[in-house]
């Protein structure tokens, strides 16, 4: 087993993250925010999979994107910027703008599975395949991308006017906790065919495996049901809750 505790890593980590936005976002390279998030996370997920540890390496991912939606979140609302948003976001503004434009007229991808469940579907795929011809190096990187610009959209809601009790209970959606947390757990399974090799050890078995991928599949699942049945709804309490 790691010799290093799992508290303390996950504490590291939380640490590194929170240095990586101010860094990240004063020298403004779009790549090199991510790139500061999700290094960090990636080698030590790797380090605890050489060591054996698993369920370690799942639970120390679920702490990476709860610490990058809250400390994100934070950083990219308190951040001094004449418009509101973020240039060192990738995708910040077409996001913003995106889900801004569901909100006022209901009209979107959000809120019709017809258009959202295919591109979810690819997106899965997508990071299927990579996380496994990376050893999720990529796929962490990607995933880190995707939170940042999710974090300012939700920033951008309380810069626009929005409640605190709006931005915090309504800004990030259920469907995509569900999400995140679901590609976190496959990006540590599906490293393990690239690490096992890299890093010279013996990859767990399916029936070690197998738990996790369930759990995976059903947050998936829960992704996709939740949006078609919540998603109307959400759009019309942010509606109300914008000036």
């Amino acid at each position: 087993m790691n010799a290093v505790p799992l508290r303390r890593d996950a504490v590291w980590l939380t640490g590194v993250i929170a240095l990586s936005y101010p860094l990240g976002l004063a020298i403004e390279p779009r790549y090199l925010l991510p790139l500061l998030n999700a290094l960090p996370a990636w080698w030590l997920m790797a380090r605890r999979l050489r060591a054996g540890d698993l369920r370690g390496a799942v639970l120390l991912m679920l702490v990476f994107p709860l610490a990058l939606a809250f400390i994100g979140t934070l950083s990219l609302a308190l951040w001094p910027t004449p418009d509101g948003l973020i240039p060192a976001v990738f995708n910040a503004q077409e996001y913003r703008e995106e889900m801004f434009q569901w909100i006022r007229t209901g009209v979107g991808t959000e809120g019709d599975w017809r258009l959202f469940l295919p591109m979810h579907v690819t997106h899965l795929i997508a990071f299927v395949v990579v996380s496994l011809l990376t050893g999720s190096l990529v796929s962490i990187t990607g995933g880190a991308v995707l939170t940042n610009y999710m974090d300012g959209y939700v920033a951008s809601i309380h810069r626009a006017g929005a409640p605190l009790w709006a931005t915090i209970f309504f800004g990030w959606q259920p469907w995509a906790i569900c999400r995140v947390a679901a590609f976190c757990i496959l990006g540590v399974v599906l490293a393990e065919p690239v690490l096992s090799r890299a890093f010279d050890y013996k990859a767990r078995a399916w029936s070690e495996t197998r738990p996790f991928v369930m759990t995976a599949a059903v947050l998936i699942l829960a992704d996709w049901v939740l949006k078609a049945a919540l998603a109307p709804t959400w759009g019309r309490i942010l509606h109300d809750a914008l000036p």
